[in-house]
């Protein structure tokens, strides 16, 4: 079939003008592929809202890459390695969510893509960025574990490596901007590189939120709750799956108002804020992991 020339396309100064001639040519049986001119333009059509879109493009250590991958009939599947990616849009524009893993080095990175039964590889580059490091004071038999306390430590982490290998549908609506879960100070905590009693740990992996014991907790996103439990470091603590891979953790609970199974919505509350597990004083721990990476919340939320 012959392509269309560009020069022939009707100019369309606005960008939801170009995207419903898109949307048409791709129901039409005229066009069985949509041709390279159209997949330019509808990037030039994504990129223009790409503002009001979440999580915002961030490829750091801790960041989330938003990765074009054109128009396609259907949802593209993609993947890092073993772990299935999040991707969002229509058949006009398609965009994977990569989450970055704290520890992943600077420099080229690829995902693979399938696509109408064709397989390609997509690369992204991967900058650094420099994270601050914090020394606190906690009990010591929070640091040097007992063998009793490191046993369970080990059963815990066990048991959390399933829940964090969930994947579901995504949200049908595509709209990942999430509310913040509880009024209160919110930390730029993310990525700190911890100290506890002299002793460096792993590198702090959500937002902390300060706010008084007892404050209601809110889904920030619609979301069914995974896990509920009471955790060596963390605390009372509740997992909700938001789908493709999008999950978010709440630790250090005084309350649970949920259990395994229920379906919550965008503001419901399920659980209040404590001090319970590793902390120094009553606050929210809030993470999120897309495609088991933990990444920074802040970018998952209007500035």
């Amino acid at each position: 079939m012959r392509t269309m020339p560009t020069e022939n396309l009707p100019s369309l100064p606005h960008p939801q003008e170009r995207r419903r001639l898109l949307q048409w040519m791709a129901q039409s049986a005229l066009f069985a592929t949509v041709p390279a001119w159209a997949a330019r333009a509808s990037r030039t059509a994504n990129n223009a809202t790409d503002s009001t879109l979440w999580p915002q493009d961030s490829r750091v250590p801790g960041g989330v890459a938003r990765l074009s991958l054109g128009p396609a009939s259907a949802r593209p599947q993609a993947t890092a390695g073993e772990a299935q990616l999040l991707v969002v849009g229509d058949m006009i524009e398609w965009t994977a969510l990569v989450g970055i893993a704290l520890a992943n080095p600077p420099g080229e990175q690829s995902i693979e893509v399938k696509t109408d039964g064709l397989a390609r590889t997509v690369s992204y580059t991967v900058r650094d960025k420099r994270y601050v490091e914090q020394r606190l004071k906690v009990s010591p038999k929070t640091v040097d574990l007992s063998p009793e306390d490191n046993a369970r430590y080990e059963r815990e982490a066990a048991h959390l490596k399933t829940v964090m290998a969930t994947f579901t549908e995504p949200l049908p609506s595509g709209n990942l901007q999430m509310q913040v879960p509880v009024p209160g100070r919110r930390s730029s905590s993310f990525g700190l590189r911890r100290v506890f009693n002299g002793q460096p740990r792993n590198p702090h992996s959500g937002m902390d939120i300060a706010a008084p014991t007892g404050t209601p907790v809110k889904a920030p996103l619609p979301g069914r709750v995974i896990d509920v439990g009471d955790y060596f470091f963390n605390g009372g603590t509740v997992w909700l799956d938001h789908g493709g891979g999008l999950l978010s953790m709440y630790c250090h609970l005084s309350g649970v108002d949920c259990k395994i199974g229920d379906q919550l919505q965008t503001g419901d509350v399920f659980c209040k804020v404590g001090a319970t597990g590793r902390v120094t004083g009553p606050h929210l721990h809030w993470s999120v992991m897309l495609n088991r990476a933990m990444v920074d919340p802040a970018l998952f939320i209007a500035v």
